[in-house]
């Protein structure tokens, strides 16, 4: 089998089954692993197949998981407007360093920050990035990486290894969900290593959540309670699990 020939079928064979992993094709089409892994890898820039770990998904799978920025911003409007202005408290007095995550909550952050200081913002998302521009009290500086469509925010190998190189003061971070068994999550691989690696690049960490995202348990775990200083959520999250968070030493701000 020519190996144009191997990845068609690889493709058809992701969409008819759901997920594959690199094994079970390798055992299916009697090549190494490392083959698999470079036509998975052809595949996923045409765009046919997604790349999870050990294998891969369709390309539309996580269209379903993870809606789309735009949908998220109109939801819960009022509340994210409210935990933004309660998580600004949180920005420390003077000039700062501060990372800026993906979201529409953290979005609504960035459009309230001070302009009476020298602030420098660091950021992987092109919205945040978009509204800060131009502004002369904001040092801006943009990450690298490939940018998703659904969350309009740059990841991959190139972000995290820029974050690692970087301490802010400050991080305000977005998150998918929280529990207190899975801690801070989202459906994305490559998404939660950024994150991850923007809650380990800052002093002080802050996540913003309304009360939606309690109790709620995706794919990949990008922190751990003990790893997140504040959660600002709204007065619909539910007290007893405010009450857990508190338990295990986060402050938790009502907006």
């Amino acid at each position: 089998m020519y190996a144009e020939e191997r990845q068609q079928a690889i493709a058809q064979l992701v969409a008819d089954r759901g997920s594959v992993s690199v094994a079970e094709l390798a055992t299916e089409f009697v090549v190494t692993t490392e083959t698999v892994r470079r036509d998975l890898s052809l595949l996923e820039r045409a765009g046919l197949v997604r790349r999870v770990h050990g294998g891969a998904i369709p390309a539309g799978a996580l269209a379903s998981i993870e809606s789309a920025l735009t949908e998220r911003d109109t939801a819960n409007t009022r509340q994210k407007d409210q935990i933004a202005r309660a998580a600004l408290a949180q920005l420390p007095a003077g000039e700062a360093t501060i990372l800026i995550d993906a979201g529409s909550s953290t979005s609504r952050l960035a459009a309230l920050l001070p302009t009476d200081r020298q602030l420098v913002v660091i950021t992987h998302a092109v919205p945040v990035a978009a509204r800060l521009a131009g502004l002369p009290h904001v040092s801006l500086h943009l990450l690298p990486g490939r940018v998703r469509p659904s969350t309009q925010a740059a990841v991959g190998a190139d972000t995290v290894a820029a974050l690692q190189r970087l301490r802010a003061d400050i991080a305000f971070i977005g998150t998918n969900g929280i529990s207190v068994a899975h801690g801070f999550s989202t459906p994305d691989l490559e998404e939660a290593a950024t994150k991850r690696a923007l809650v380990q690049a800052a002093r002080r960490t802050v996540v913003l959540a309304d009360a939606s995202k309690f109790g709620t348990e995706t794919a990949q775990r990008f922190a751990g309670l003990d790893e997140i200083d504040v959660v600002v959520t709204d007065e619909g999250a539910d007290r007893a699990a405010c009450a857990e968070l508190t338990a295990h030493g986060l402050e938790v701000v009502v907006a």
